[in-house]
């Protein structure tokens, strides 16, 4: 059976070459092409020697670059005397033998360091399930580079006979295992979905937003939550969810999720589908960008396409403009501005902004919120109690001894909470029921 890659790894200080090819399709940052993937290596625990671009109109189907570039790109990796060669590209399989043979050392594609990224990250058993997925579902169709024992032969009784090699019983052995794997996180997400919808009536509001922007440090100035934080790519991989208390009074439940990044893996966007749960239940997206980043308009896209990629792109959204105290130019933010509707600038690390941020969440979520009447049993304590948790009372009237009406303004989704413990709620005069 394929063993995926520990928490651990003894290989920290692994000397790496960089290399990508550059397409005419492709995005990348133009003043430092390998700027990302650098800091994939770095975060990987590599140590970065060198780098090597190459422009083409297409792959090269047998090595992905030209094989003019795999003569230099040996030379590099004897001069520096490199462990391993990492592509900022997707690798096909063969591709990967081929230049495994011709350079004499390891060859890595863009998804595997994100892959073992996540693996050294993980930490609770949901993630590390997701982590070990994505790592078989990639493995798969790579396991005749992974394996060296390729010429053994294995028969018995549950093999089809005595000349089935080891590769075809890997295979079937890890097929087996990534569909036992769906089976937990299915389980997972079903339990997660529960969790979720169980949590009462207090609106929901999730940071999403690119690795690395800032989420989790904005998720602490907000809450005061002890959230890990680090600056390095993909340091939160587990949803946190803690309540995000307003100086005007009420609350929501505020959430961080796993960072996205440009050209993520499908496997991973399927693997922690359960992890981004939060989002999608979520009434509200609050997309964090590092405002001082040069290649934040490009990040923002990226995030959009994921977000298309899970059916969140038409969620309510407020675009947060992180880090603006780092912006070596003020051009930056109003650029940003210009072309984005509903965004606030803010620096999470300072605590610049938030009164603003604060105040564009509650105005999104009133567009969601009813002026209502509710006419109800003194003696309906439950009622009441609820009301002054998740309502805006604005006015009461008491009928008679035992009635009292209240107008109030509320989230929609309180409806049914008030319709089946007894509350008639009446808008203009017309009963409302959820």
């Amino acid at each position: 059976m394929i063993e995926t890659k520990s928490t651990e790894r003894a290989d920290r200080h692994e000397k790496a070459i960089l290399v990508k090819l550059l397409l005419p399709d492709g995005e990348y940052n133009a003043d430092d092409p390998l700027d990302e993937i650098r800091g994939l290596a770095k975060t990987a625990g590599l140590v970065v020697a060198g780098g090597m671009l190459q422009k083409r109109r297409d792959v090269d189907i047998a090595t992905y670059v030209g094989s003019g570039k795999v003569g230099e790109l040996k030379e590099l990796v004897e001069a520096h005397e490199a462990d391993l060669v990492v592509f900022d590209n997707d690798l096909g399989p063969g591709q990967t033998r081929n230049l495994e043979k011709l350079l004499g050392v390891k060859v890595i594609d863009r998804t595997e360091v994100i892959l073992d990224i996540f693996a050294t990250s993980a930490r609770t058993h949901e993630a590390h399930l997701q982590v070990e997925l994505a790592q078989l579902e990639y493995a798969l169709p790579r396991l005749k580079r992974l394996w060296t024992h390729l010429s053994r032969y294995k028969g018995g009784i549950g093999v089809r006979g005595p000349g089935e090699k080891q590769l075809e019983e890997d295979r079937r052995l890890v097929g087996h295992r990534i569909q036992d794997l769906k089976a937990k996180l299915s389980k997972v997400q079903a339990r997660k979905e529960r969790e979720v919808a169980a949590r009462g009536e207090a609106a929901t509001v999730s940071l999403v937003g690119y690795t690395n922007a800032g989420k989790s440090t904005l998720m602490n100035a907000l809450t005061g939550a002890d959230v890990y934080i680090a600056d390095k790519l993909f340091a939160t991989l587990d949803t946190r969810t803690r309540k995000w208390g307003f100086d005007g009074g009420g609350h929501v439940l505020l959430s961080d999720t796993v960072g996205f990044i440009r050209n993520l893996p499908h496997t991973l966007v399927a693997s922690f589908k359960a992890t981004l749960e939060e989002a999608s239940q979520a009434d509200l997206l609050l997309h964090v960008a590092d405002a001082s980043n040069p290649e934040a308009e490009s990040q923002i896209q990226a995030v959009k396409a994921v977000l298309e990629e899970l059916g969140l792109d038409s969620k309510p959204t407020i675009l947060v403009l992180n880090k603006s105290d780092k912006v070596p130019d003020r051009s930056y933010v109003d650029i940003l501005k210009a072309h984005h509707a509903n965004c606030v600038e803010i620096s999470a690390a300072h605590k610049q902004g938030l009164d603003r941020l604060e105040a564009a969440v509650r105005d999104v979520l009133n567009e969601t919120s009813l002026d209502v009447e509710i006419e109800i049993g003194v003696e309906n304590g439950r009622v009441l109690a609820y009301l002054s948790q998740y309502a805006q009372i604005e006015g009461r009237n008491y009928v008679g001894e035992d009635k009292v009406v209240l107008q109030c303004r509320l989230p929609r989704r309180c409806l049914d909470f008030l319709n089946e413990h007894g509350a008639h709620v009446r808008n203009n005069g017309q009963r409302l029921y959820a």
